[in-house]
């Protein structure tokens, strides 16, 4: 938050929009504060109003003195996006969809589990990466989500069990940034929505119970390196170049032994020398679920920090891959298991309301036509085999 930011507002709410307290990290509203003139120590009481009580009225804000609350009043504002539907599984799992500025929707999830709750949320309004085995790809891109519509999904998260009122704030344990959109292409507003969710004045979240997972931003990541602690997650998803530039084209720019030393760099520079990568590696029928994919892949990881991840592959209209037989899953298993991997089968939830990893979708304005060339492409195909 800048000096010309903050006058500019205080000059005229009708000349400036308001300044959205919502997305601000604790170093910006304490700059936020200090450029109005006040103590800084003013934005600790604002985060915890924002983020610990649930508040958006100002007016409610009552350890600040009348003529502070008059005057961000007239400047600023605390506004969530808005939800405009949630949907409920059978097996608990919960999603909203949720409207933001432009006309876009994005999609979070909940995922209820024994002792914790993990909530996957957005970063982006579509994808501009179109990996071939994501719906959300298929939508094409919009824009960038601010640093407010992110953490704002885990405000909204909380409030939508009134666990504000009750007290019970750490309805939401985990935060796995897997939703809508690739994180580390919205750079800034990502990480200050993380630094939100790890700051103990706001949700307090452990760093390791904070999850980006990335498609292989190379540069972006070694970035992230330098400002953040979190977890990461890489979405690899073939253990060669020639399979992973069908299935994740931005491996063109920066392939597999580019992105795994970045991932190297970043666990490198963690505090903690027990830090590992998640391994995301999504099994499609017939296309990478093979025993040797498997061997190559145990090969590929030699001496790489990781665990992995296997995840069954979750349909969609758009797609004609299949999901793997439960006999294929296993055999994939058995090989890395016996190669001294750590390896997890993902179990599908939420996909009764399309809620399931590779399903979210939002109403994306595309600004790429992405999606008008996936509807062409279909009704050809449609056409072709009538």
């Amino acid at each position: 938050m800048t000096s010309a930011i903050a006058s500019t507002a205080q000059q005229s709410a009708q000349e400036s929009p308001r300044v959205n307290l919502l997305g601000l990290s604790l170093r910006q509203m304490e700059q936020f504060f200090l450029d109005l003139g006040e103590k800084k120590f003013r934005a600790q009481q604002v985060l915890k109003w924002i983020h610990h009580a649930g508040v958006t009225d100002i007016v409610q804000m009552t350890n600040l003195g009348k003529a502070l609350r008059d005057k961000l009043g007239d400047i600023a504002e605390v506004r969530p996006p808005r939800i405009v539907s949630q949907h409920d599984s059978s097996d608990g799992t919960r999603k909203w969809a949720i409207a933001v500025d432009g006309g876009g929707l994005i999609e979070s999830v909940l995922i209820p589990e024994a002792g914790r709750a993990t909530l996957c949320v957005s970063s982006q309004v579509g994808c501009s990466l179109d990996c071939s085995f994501c719906s959300t790809g298929k939508q094409g891109f919009q824009r960038d989500l601010s640093a407010a519509e992110i953490i704002g999904q885990v405000w909204l998260a909380i409030k939508s069990y009134d666990a504000f009122q009750s007290g019970n704030g750490r309805i939401v344990t985990n935060v796995v940034m897997m939703g809508m959109g690739e994180p580390l292409l919205n750079f800034d507003n990502v990480v200050a929505a993380m630094d939100l969710m790890l700051e103990d004045l706001a949700y307090g979240i452990s760093k390791r119970r904070v999850t980006l997972s990335t498609s292989g931003v190379a540069p972006a990541l070694d970035r992230l390196a330098e400002v953040s602690e979190v977890s990461l997650a890489v979405s690899l998803h073939a253990p060669n170049d020639e399979l992973r530039n069908q299935l994740v084209p931005i491996n063109r720019k920066y392939p597999i032994a580019v992105l795994l030393e970045s991932c190297r760099n970043y666990i490198g520079a963690q505090r903690d020398s027990k830090r590992v990568v998640t391994v995301e590696y999504t099994l499609i029928a017939g296309v990478n679920d093979q025993r040797e994919h498997a061997r190559e892949l145990a090969v590929l990881l030699r001496d790489f920090p990781c665990k992995i991840n296997l995840i069954p592959f979750n349909t969609f209209e758009q797609s004609d891959y299949q999901r793997p037989s439960g006999n294929a899953v296993s055999r994939f298993w058995q090989v890395l298991v016996d190669a001294g991997y750590i390896v997890t089968v993902r179990t599908t939830r939420g996909d009764d309301i399309n809620a399931a990893c590779g399903q979210l979708v939002g109403q994306v304005v595309d600004r790429t036509r992405r999606s008008e060339r996936h509807r062409a492409a279909a009704e050809t195909q449609i056409i072709e085999v009538g």
